[in-house]
């Protein structure tokens, strides 16, 4: 079976239902910024700071282009990945389908509780309008939509009602 690639903002939970979703589907696992972190080294973090974001969305496109044939699998992206159209075409030539975790904005404040590891996560209102630039990006980018505010365990069992149809 294709994979299924989870986007959203970050906080919305795409690793914590993506793990949930592996399980359910007997998939296997893979988190985009947790590749670009073992290839480097180092942390997202560190790389923005070190290289700057024009540099890690490279290294991201380059992951993402890696999944693309990759089967049988869930993969959470990063909260920017699919806001570009190159990520999105090239996770999409190899079939996978893309779900969108459409959390709102309270509820990812509440999950990201401290934001000192989110480097687009330091200030609250230049946050909230990162959010709403990326939520179109999201839909455009998504084949469904899920409800991100419900439990990991939820929407995850949702998911994987779509996919068992």
């Amino acid at each position: 079976m294709n994979s299924i690639i989870l986007c959203g903002f970050m906080g919305a939970g795409k690793t914590v239902v993506g793990r949930e979703l592996a399980k359910l589907m007997g998939f296997r696992f893979l988190d985009t910024d947790e590749m670009i972190e073992k290839k480097q080294g180092i942390a997202i973090k560190a790389i923005f700071a070190a290289r700057g974001e024009e540099y890690f969305r490279e290294l991201e496109h380059e992951v993402c282009r890696e999944i693309a044939s990759v089967k049988n699998c869930v993969v959470s992206t990063g909260g920017g990945a699919l806001t570009y159209q190159r990520n999105v075409d090239a996770i999409k030539s190899g079939g996978a389908k893309v779900v969108f975790l459409d959390a709102s904005f309270d509820v990812i404040c509440e999950r990201i509780g401290d934001s000192s590891s989110r480097p687009l996560f330091q200030d609250r209102e230049q946050a909230k309008a990162l959010y709403d630039e990326r939520k179109a990006k999201y839909e455009a980018a998504a084949d469904y939509t899920v409800d991100g505010d419900m439990s990991a365990r939820m929407a995850a069992v949702r998911i994987a009602e779509m996919f068992k149809r």
